[in-house]
């Protein structure tokens, strides 16, 4: 038995009505590099990191004219720092040399950036721009199997079904709620299946009470 899609979106979004980014951001460009930086690394932690981050650096010129092992300092305590400043210097060479140092607003045009692909530039489209989009992390991608609407540890795989499953403009909604949900209640590691509203929609053989 399929799981019930509709079903699940309505049961989210009461459980989460305004569901919200946890990344401190206020342009699209701040949004572009924090998720950037919050590859394998907490939205916590990124957060500290831009606070003074985005005081120094305004615009995409700041970022594409850093001194490279100055930036790596600065990002540090996000980890993976050496690839993060390399990407995040490079997006912003592009942005500046392509689009004027704007972040542009499509899927296509954003993923040809270095450093970013499907999951980051959907991130950026529905939380920056408002743009109906399905962002699968590790919290998207755990929860979206653990139900039983996908079946795959691809991440595009889950998107495009994703996409598929739910109506188009609850895309946005509906991904920032799973991630909601895959961190305070469809954890990891000890999931609160007890606590769960999905609970009797779930198709996981390993839910408990």
């Amino acid at each position: 038995m399929m799981a019930d899609a509709k079903k699940i979106t309505e049961l989210l979004l009461k459980e989460y009505p305004n569901p919200k980014i946890a990344l401190n951001f206020r342009t699209p460009l701040e949004l572009l590099v924090a998720t950037i930086l919050s590859a394998q690394c907490t939205d916590k932690r990124v957060n500290e990191v831009t606070k003074d981050l985005f005081k120094k650096y305004k615009t995409a010129e700041d970022y594409a004219r850093a001194d490279l092992k100055r930036f790596e300092e600065e990002i540090k305590p996000t980890g993976f720092y050496k690839n993060k400043a390399r990407q995040i210097i490079n997006c912003c060479k592009a942005l500046v040399e392509k689009y004027g140092g704007k972040v542009p607003d499509s899927l296509d045009e954003l993923t040809r950036l270095p450093g970013v692909g499907r999951k980051t530039a959907n991130v950026v489209l529905g939380s920056a721009f408002g743009r109906p989009a399905i962002a699968v992390d590790t919290h998207v991608l755990r929860v979206s199997n653990r139900l039983g609407l996908v079946n795959s540890k691809k991440p595009e795989e889950v998107e495009f079904e994703l996409m598929r499953l739910i109506p188009e403009e609850y895309w946005t909604l509906f991904t920032l709620s799973m991630i909601l949900h895959g961190r305070h209640v469809c954890k990891a590691r000890k999931p609160l299946c007890g606590k769960c509203v999905l609970y009797k929609e779930c198709q996981w053989p390993e839910k408990t009470k």
